[in-house]
């Protein structure tokens, strides 16, 4: 759309923000709704089955993960392409340690509920939230990390958050992986947005995974936050036919500092962050710097990407066959703004 040619990226005119719809002629209309009908009575009754029930009881991670692939079956996802940088096809069960495990982090691409679903189905991590200003992130379950992808951007995170910085994590939950979203907001796949500094303060001997899921077709991904949003999701997830999920990971990479640079995790003052963090390791999601900028409406400037970040970002691009982009939260809000002026005044 022209009138949101601004919030492309300047050097490759990619629009990340953009959502992905997939023309449906009359002639498939009745297949469609008769797919939807077929499928939302499953799908609501194991998804409130899951969420409402089965999460709370001591069932083990088999079983959850069975019940995670049920609701991506019955909503179309029959087909998962796998692909293992450095792996040939076939010899990746002798090569379990190309795979994140426990104890490592994951990075991945943020753009549908369904990178949520199928990320807890095969590797249960636990699932955090990033933000744009802070190293800290926020611990987030699967419901409300599935909530988050339908969300609005949040430049900060809101007054009371609970933070934790991610070597505390690391250490508290050793044998859960952690899940990363360094975009901190979802896109629809075209491109890498602006890392959060969250994974700045991995330590220096934890295998960092990136993960790029991509989808075919990409009309499930949900750029444009909002209930419209959901329930254009929901529709175009349950009236499809199969859905592909192309699924890459990288080889691991890890928070080497170059030569005579400290390493990006030594300590956790947070400097130029403004976020306090007590003896455990938490944050308020309040410190007194963030206070004071949101207070005084004072603009954040874009701060260089650290070395990681740039790793990071480069590897799902690669993997993910796109491009870094140069943009991030700040134009995602000033997108949403004017996306949802557009719609009232239409």
């Amino acid at each position: 759309m022209e009138k949101f040619s601004q919030y492309r990226d300047r050097g490759t005119q990619i629009a990340p923000f953009l959502e992905i719809s997939s023309p449906r002629t009359f002639a498939q209309l009745p297949l469609s709704i008769t797919l939807l009908c077929l499928r939302f009575p499953f799908f609501l009754f194991l998804f409130i089955a899951y969420f409402g029930v089965l999460q709370w009881l001591p069932i083990g991670s088999l079983v959850r993960k069975a019940c995670l692939w049920m609701i991506l079956l019955v909503s179309g996802v029959w087909w998962v392409d796998l692909q293992v940088e450095g792996v040939k096809k076939g010899s990746l069960s002798k090569q379990s340690k190309k795979l994140p495990r426990a104890g490592t982090v994951i990075v991945s691409s943020f753009t549908s509920p369904i990178d949520i679903l199928y990320l807890a189905a095969v590797f249960d991590p636990i699932f955090t939230a990033s933000y744009p200003n802070t190293r800290e992130i926020e611990r987030l379950s699967l419901l409300p990390a599935i909530i988050r992808s339908l969300s609005p951007p949040l430049s900060q995170p809101p007054p009371g958050t609970k933070l934790i910085t991610l070597p505390r994590l690391l250490a508290e939950n050793p044998n859960r992986s952690i899940a990363l979203f360094p975009e901190c907001t979802p896109t629809n796949g075209r491109g890498i947005l602006r890392f959060s500094p969250s994974l700045d303060i991995t330590p220096e001997d934890t295998p960092i995974f990136p993960i790029s899921i991509r989808y075919t077709p990409a009309d499930v991904t949900t750029p444009v936050p909002g209930w419209s949003t959901a329930g254009k999701f929901v529709w175009r997830l349950l009236s499809g036919g199969t859905h592909c999920v192309r699924v890459r990971i990288a080889g691991e990479i890890y928070n080497h500092p170059g030569e005579g640079e400290k390493p990006t995790y030594d300590g956790i003052e947070d400097e130029g962050y403004g976020e306090e963090v007590d003896e455990n390791g938490y944050g308020s999601g309040s410190g007194p710097e963030l206070k004071r900028r949101a207070g005084a409406g004072v603009e954040e400037k874009e701060k260089p990407q650290s070395a990681l970040c740039v790793k990071g970002g480069e590897a799902l691009a690669r993997i993910g066959r796109v491009k870094r982009l140069n943009l991030g939260v700040k134009e995602k809000v000033e997108f949403v703004q004017a996306w949802t002026k557009n719609t009232k005044g239409g």
